[in-house]
């Protein structure tokens, strides 16, 4: 897989500049970077920034990480710089109104998450292109920040943002949730915070290097009459996490889904 020679950023917030950071380690040198952010973004040293796009020849690859709402501000200033890849960040924009605005050789859509931030991310990638070299570039690109997970049907990728570009806040709030039952039941606050933490860091990393799932696990470590089971029942009766984290997913799946009906229209 091979890195872009020329590449333009546009936007720089938390998660383009997580990617930004994540391309530099990788290799990219600052100087194949443009960044264009009016916001005047704290960028690695070495890195060009600009407030608008500059009037010169179309790099390689343009990667948009602005909000979904600001497309069609932002949309304008390179519809006709027409770079060989445009790769888009923006959730619930879908491929036909990215192209019926800026003109790019090939699109390809990418849904990263929050972790990509400490290289423990995971990205969605779309494209209808089938070029191989156009596929390299887009993963050279994204595999510094985690796990890459190619989606072979656009439609989906609602349902990716709402599981995965999404999921970080559900279980950041989990966590705070896991902590503030554990203060109720009498512990210090603080100390909680830190239990329920390395509680659900450590599960997670079990169930990553498990050779079965994690349903599998949970019954495991569950003694018939024990504690851990006497909690999963209530986590069980009439399936009331399942419906509640389907509830979670709808909810963020059909706002995704406003999203790209906004950008069509």
């Amino acid at each position: 897989m091979s890195l872009p020679s020329s590449l333009w950023l546009i936007g720089c917030g938390n998660m383009g500049g997580a990617m930004l950071r994540g391309w530099i380690a990788q290799g990219l040198p600052p100087s194949a970077i443009t960044v264009v952010d009016p916001g005047a973004p704290d960028v690695p040293a070495g890195v060009r920034i600009l407030a608008a796009p500059p009037q010169e020849s179309a790099p390689d690859v343009i990667v948009l990480a602005v909000k979904p709402q600001l497309l069609d501000s932002v949309a304008p200033s390179i519809a006709s710089i027409r770079p060989a890849i445009l790769l888009s960040i923006l959730a619930g924009v879908e491929e036909s109104a990215l192209a019926a605005r800026i003109a790019a050789g090939t699109i390809v859509r990418a849904m990263p998450n929050l972790p990509v931030a400490i290289g423990k991310g995971v990205t969605a990638l779309h494209a209808t292109s089938t070029d191989q070299a156009v596929r390299d570039t887009a993963e050279a690109l994204i595999r510094p920040l985690g796990q890459v997970e190619w989606i072979a049907d656009e439609a989906l990728f609602d349902a990716v943002t709402a599981l995965s570009g999404c999921g970080p806040g559900f279980v950041f709030r989990f966590i705070d949730a896991l902590a503030s039952a554990g203060e109720r039941l009498g512990l210090p606050r603080e100390q909680a915070a830190r239990l329920a933490l390395a509680t659900v860091e450590g599960s997670a990393a079990m169930a990553a290097g498990a050779d079965v799932s994690p349903a599998v696990l949970a019954d495991r470590v569950a003694s018939p009459g024990g504690s851990t089971r006497e909690g999963l029942n209530v986590l069980d009766r009439d399936a009331a996490l399942n419906h509640l984290l389907e509830a979670t997913l709808s909810a963020s799946f059909e706002r995704n889904r406003e999203l790209a009906a906004a950008a069509r229209g």
